[in-house]
């Protein structure tokens, strides 16, 4: 039996169900959500490009008790109101025709914010030479001034410079090149000025 949301009327927490997706000789393990999102972002590709939209995310979250389904979407000069209202509601058909998450779920569409997370390569790429804020999973030690003294910090805000897979540079008020492991970073988002 449906909700008024979406998936069966119980709900449980997201369990260690693993996924196995195979590309040829390739095995892909997922996890139930990385499942869901992966499928949500091909299933909204060709409305992105018809309507020029550019896809930022997709999550599938779980908040206050509730699972939402998430897509964040931009296009050049901004989206609007009426943007997101007809993303929601085709993406809503496609999800009623090919119901694949068997939790009850809110479906939402929104812009990705000023202070968006960068999460793909596409988003640092973007962001080069932009302002970021760092935050690390522990407190690391930092120099400060000239004579070398150091302090704890869990989040750092400089210029991005440059990204691989492993590392990220930034041009902070202490380095002009402070590299630092993505594994150690918790987010990394656009600073907002006001």
């Amino acid at each position: 039996m449906k909700s008024g949301l979406r998936g069966p009327l119980f709900r449980f927490e997201t369990r260690a169900v693993i996924y196995c997706i195979g590309f040829g000789k390739e095995v892909m393990y997922l996890t139930k959500r990385e499942e869901y999102e992966a499928r949500a972002e091909k299933m909204l590709e060709p409305l992105m490009e018809e309507n020029g939209f550019e896809l930022v995310d997709v999550e599938y979250v779980k908040e206050a008790g509730q699972w939402y389904l998430r897509a964040y979407v931009d296009k050049e000069g901004g989206i609007t109101l009426d943007d997101c209202e007809l993303v929601n509601r085709a993406w809503s058909d496609m999800m009623d025709r090919d119901d694949f998450i068997e939790d009850a779920y809110v479906l939402e569409v929104s812009s990705p914010g000023l202070g968006r997370q960068l999460k793909k390569d596409k988003d640092f790429r973007r962001s080069i030479g932009e302002e970021v804020d760092v935050h690390f999973y522990q407190g690391r030690k930092l120099p400060v001034g000239k004579n070398g003294k150091e302090i704890s910090v869990k989040d750092i805000t400089g210029i991005l410079k440059d990204f691989t897979t492993e590392t990220i540079t930034l041009e902070t008020e202490f380095s002009p090149e402070y590299e630092m492991m993505r594994k150690d970073i918790s987010s990394v988002k656009l600073t907002i000025n006001f």
